[in-house]
């Protein structure tokens, strides 16, 4: 049963083609920033570890998603804070690096696992050890063509970017072999959450679903 939840969060992960990347200094601002990002067409949210009180409030909003949504914790970085992300309502564990302690952890609880990696070598150490989608992080300084070049040899592993993904690439990211992007700050942008600009955080979350689409079509 868990592996079948788990394939399952992949599979939504990837039809959606977008995880939202949530952090945010003001916690309290989170479930209007999820509003907003679910108008737009974005159904996997990423709630960072460094957003205040994370876990409560993944708890507090998990049960309130519509189905067809998933959510998950991001910045995991250790098995105990997995299970208790898992334990509120996670689907899926995400790491800025890779921990097989977390993976395991993430599995025992039901979880899909997405730990961040860098080079081939960990990136396939990270898919042997279980990894349901490897983040290749960060992705800022690669580009999309390190995703076709590490395709070739490895056309097995899901591999997600993260760090560095903007309405400008994000096409490119797909087209290269990415099962979906990871967008951060270019997408729940700080300034726009200060403002309590959420209409603004939707307009762009259409246009990455419109981009993600597009690629697909284009790459099919």
């Amino acid at each position: 049963m868990t592996l079948d939840l788990r394939a399952d969060t992949v599979r939504r992960i990837e039809a959606c083609g977008v995880v939202a990347v949530i952090r945010l200094q003001d916690g309290s601002r989170l479930r209007a920033v999820v509003e907003a990002l679910a108008a737009g067409g974005i159904t996997a949210l990423e709630v960072t570890m460094t957003v205040p009180r994370a876990i409560a409030l993944i708890g507090e909003i998990a049960p309130t998603l519509p189905a067809g949504f998933v959510i998950g914790a991001g910045t995991v970085v250790d098995a105990e804070t997995a299970r208790a992300a898992v334990a509120a309502g996670a689907r899926f564990i995400v790491g800025p690096v890779f921990r097989p302690a977390v993976i395991e952890a993430a599995h025992a609880a039901g979880a899909a696992a997405m730990p961040g990696c860098f080079s081939p070598t960990e990136i396939l150490a990270a898919w042997d050890a279980g990894a349901d989608v490897v983040k290749v992080f960060p992705a800022t300084a690669l580009g999309p063509a390190y995703f076709k070049d590490l395709r070739g040899p490895l056309p097995q592993v899901k591999v997600m970017p993260t760090g560095g993904v903007s309405l400008e690439n994000a096409g490119e990211w797909i087209k290269a072999g990415a099962v979906a992007i990871g967008v951060g700050g270019a997408l729940v942008d700080p300034r726009l959450v200060a403002a309590g600009q959420y209409a603004a955080i939707t307009e762009r979350a259409r246009r990455f679903i419109e981009r993600v689409k597009t690629a697909r079509e284009t790459s099919a």
